[in-house]
């Protein structure tokens, strides 16, 4: 149960990590939800984040997925105050920054933190401010490790977050990946003596085995830092939480071939973006199957080319790995190709790129599967979207720069945008209806429409009716997540880190 908050602004609950990928995104996204369940007005937070999986707040702004994933286990609608500062990265060297919700052009890295960090704090903590104005709680999820001595002075996301709001911070160590002694002591070692007094406790992530025998490790623990051990987690299957900038965990990417009677395999491009398009596939019994090194694909019913955020890059990936020849064979035994945005493109004869806004100016030539052109230009749409596919409605998110002009029926009628009616057609299918193109993410959400494109697909198997929408799917993750937390976490000292009672 809440108590009242004698500041006028809320408190503010920091999850770091000692690293990148101890599970910092699972574990705020469950803590946002063990909060909401006690009835604390609680909103996610992450000052900086570096990903191509986003995703589109109700009012048209871009920010990343892992804090849309985290809003909804608030139950709320997402806003780009909980992510004001995003970058895509679209190079090895250089990303696209997005300042609260809109694109404001490429960078490179050494540019980037070279100089500007305080101009670029302002608007980040007031972003912070703003969310502490409007709830009881924000859990702000650290960046990386918090303990990069090399960009202390330029960082935004870990300690300027906890000491601007005097936060308590919980730091999480992934003991699966081993060593997680050295990972908590060392990066509390490395630490200036002021951020390392935000730091109240630590939680213990991706434990496998008989937790008993780690108790003497935890003892050990405790005494050697003074922090309390907020709990060993173990590892978990049964939720599924969307990824924040890399892919599930359990994906298999190359290797043997899924068992499973429909397989789809999914292209795993340098710039892959919004990968996340896919997860509801596997809901429907589909095989899901990344691919990096070019194989044959005769295997596989679907060949999908995910979103890009640098289309011309990956385009001559893709030639160089000897993908378009594996593609051609593929469509010419009578293969079926989807191309989702940046995929999209590439299915297309061409994409200009006059403005240099995805890399070099210039047009690259397409894998030529539709009749399409795509120009890139400003500005860039970001829009949540409805539509329909012959009489199946389909929602979902656009996310892409330019125009594409098509010979090719059209895929979609596209009747909403951003909250506006509209008419108007996207994507595009191949005359003989086994190339399909679309702008519109989250396709398969909708399991109507998903159970129909599998059984065109697949006609000699029966795709099972799914339960629910999407998004109450997600829903029960989000629950199944916290029950999970609930048997592993101090609860009492969890709450008590922000002044509240448990309930």
């Amino acid at each position: 149960m809440a108590v009242n908050n004698p500041n006028p602004l809320a408190r503010v609950l920091c999850v770091f990590g000692t690293g990148s990928d101890v599970g910092k995104s699972w574990l705020a996204t469950g803590i946002c939800r063990l909060f909401a369940d006690a009835g604390v007005r609680v909103a996610p937070y992450k000052a900086q984040n570096m990903s191509n999986n986003a995703g589109v707040t109700p009012g048209g702004g871009e920010m990343g997925r892992a804090q849309i994933v985290q809003a909804e286990a608030c139950r709320l609608p997402p806003h780009v105050d909980m992510n004001p500062l995003l970058l895509k990265p679209n190079t090895d060297t250089g990303a696209q920054v997005v300042l609260l919700g809109k694109a404001l052009g490429n960078v490179e890295a050494r540019d980037y933190f070279s100089g500007a960090m305080e101009a670029r704090r302002g608007p980040v903590l007031e972003a912070l401010d703003r969310l502490r104005s409007d709830y009881e709680l924000v859990v702000a999820e650290g960046a990386g490790s918090c303990a990069e001595v090399n960009l202390r002075d330029r960082d935004l996301v870990n300690f300027p977050v906890a000491h601007h709001a005097a936060g308590p911070v919980i730091l999480v160590a992934d003991i699966h990946r081993g060593g997680v002694f050295a990972q908590i002591v060392g990066t509390l070692e490395v630490m200036p003596a002021a951020d390392r007094e935000r730091v109240a406790a630590v939680i213990i992530n991706r434990f496998r085995g008989d937790a008993a025998l780690f108790e003497d490790g935890r003892a050990w623990l405790e005494e050697r830092t003074g922090l309390p051990i907020l709990g060993v987690v173990p590892w978990s299957w049964e939720a599924r939480i969307e990824s924040e900038d890399g892919l599930p965990v359990d994906a298999v990417v190359d290797g043997p071939l899924p068992d499973a009677p429909c397989r789809v395999a999914i292209l795993r491009l340098p710039h892959i973006s919004n990968f996340t398009d896919f997860d509801a596939l596997e809901r429907h019994g589909v095989g899901l199957h990344y691919l990096a090194r070019p194989r044959d694909l005769d295997a596989y019913d679907l060949v999908i080319l995910p979103g890009s955020k640098n289309t011309p890059g990956d385009l001559r990936w893709l030639r160089e790995q000897g993908w378009d020849t594996r593609l051609a064979a593929h469509h010419a035994a009578g293969g079926r190709l989807l191309g989702i945005c940046g995929g999209f493109q590439m299915l297309g004869r061409t994409v200009a790129d006059p403005h240099g806004i995805e890399g070099e100016p210039g047009t690259t030539g397409g894998l030529g599967f539709l009749r399409v052109d795509t120009e890139f230009a400003a500005p860039k749409r970001t829009s949540r979207t409805v539509g329909v596919w012959g009489d199946e409605p389909v929602t979902g998110y656009e996310i892409h720069v330019g125009i594409t002009r098509s010979e090719e029926a059209p895929f979609l009628r596209l009747t909403e945008r951003s909250g506006a009616a509209i008419d108007e057609p996207d994507g595009a299918v191949s005359p003989d209806g086994r190339v399909i193109g679309t702008y519109l993410h989250g396709l398969f959400d909708a399991p109507p429409a998903t159970r129909r494109f599998l059984q065109q697909l697949r006609p000699d198997l029966d795709f099972a009716a799914q339960e629910g929408s999407h998004d109450a799917w997600r829903q029960q993750q989000y629950d199944r997540l916290a029950e999970h937390l609930r048997g592993c976490l101090d609860l009492p000292a969890l709450f008590a880190l922000v002044g509240l009672s448990s309930p």
